[in-house]
């Protein structure tokens, strides 16, 4: 993400303060710049890269900070920027993977005002929004929710009820998604298209919803990660496609590159099941227990079937730890 000065969104689609019935600069303030540093050989270097930037949000006065976890994933430093152009270190606390959520400790006085957490369950389609990133109102889009409808993402990732919103933030990667009470309903993680009725498509964003928060928050302030058994990983990008679940890629060093899984397999079963979808995949690979447990998948390559047990993991266990400077 370029430097705060650099850039701006049109102003016909910045939020305009007279529109809201909150104090909304004093909200805007509660989002930082986040950029952090990874090591060249962390495990998540070759398909996020090792420098990345994005926003974060205020959520407590003990200067605690929600972001979307890439962000701060293995992450070696972690620096924040904020609308006062003050610079900071922190230090990323936790991440979720099962949420996409990411917490980091401001390691100094922030002076800035926290974001309450609202209900994104309260949130309407067509409810107006501001997806706001760092830099205050030049960096915000005045935006409505589009949908809200489940989401599933090609790395081993579903939401229930994902937030969608237009107009699209150029800069999406941990804004804040502020409701129209003036409280944190969201945080942001991705851009998609939409496609139209006219064949053409248009940028919108994808939120994950606060409500998911409150049940991990303590564990990921506390041990870095929610406390229950995780979820079996094995390591593939899928995509949906007319001829079912096609394997896009594999994690180096992880579970299906191990098991000789391929890119191109199209995936017939998991455990004797037929699957629907590509929610419905993950869901049927999380079905068969927890971490370690060995996932019994039928493949179609090169014009045969192939049987495949694909002993599965931790992803946590393949990442680096957070280190504090």
């Amino acid at each position: 993400m370029p430097s705060l000065g650099e850039w701006r969104v049109p102003p016909e689609i910045e939020p305009n303060p007279e529109n809201y019935d909150y104090d909304l600069g004093n909200a805007l303030d509660s989002v930082v710049a986040v950029k952090a540093n990874v090591p060249e050989d962390a495990f998540t270097a070759d398909i996020l890269g090792t420098e990345r930037s994005g926003n974060g949000v205020v959520i407590g006065d003990d200067g605690v900070i929600l972001t979307i976890g890439y962000l701060i994933t293995e992450a070696e430093t972690v620096w924040l920027t904020t609308n006062d152009d003050r610079v900071m270190q922190g230090h990323a606390l936790g991440y979720d993977h099962e949420t996409g959520f990411g917490l980091i400790q401001a390691l100094g006085r922030l002076d800035l005002p926290a974001l309450d957490l609202g209900r994104a369950r309260d949130l309407k389609i067509g409810s107006r929004v501001v997806t706001a990133g760092a830099g205050g109102s030049e960096h915000s889009v005045a935006a409505v929710v589009a949908a809200k409808q489940e989401f599933a993402g090609y790395w081993e990732y579903v939401l229930d009820e994902a937030i969608f919103t237009v107009p699209a933030h150029p800069y999406w990667g941990g804004t804040a998604l502020i409701g129209p009470k003036g409280t944190l309903a969201g945080i942001g993680s991705l851009q998609l298209q939409q496609a139209r009725e006219d064949g053409s498509s248009a940028p919108l964003n994808m939120f994950v919803p606060i409500d998911l928060l409150p049940p991990i928050y303590n564990d990921l302030m506390t041990i870095g990660r929610p406390n229950r058994p995780a979820r079996p990983w094995l390591g593939l990008y899928a995509t949906d496609s007319d001829d079912g679940i096609v394997v896009a890629g594999v994690a180096g060093r992880g579970p299906a590159a191990h098991a000789n899984i391929r890119m191109g397999d199209v995936v017939l079963s998991v455990g004797g099941s037929r699957i629907d979808g590509l929610a419905g995949f993950f869901r049927a690979i999380w079905s068969t227990g927890k971490a370690g447990v060995e996932v019994p998948m039928k493949l179609f390559r090169d014009g045969r079937v192939v049987d495949v047990n694909v002993k599965s993991g931790d992803r946590h266990t393949f990442m680096k730890g957070p280190s504090l400077h």
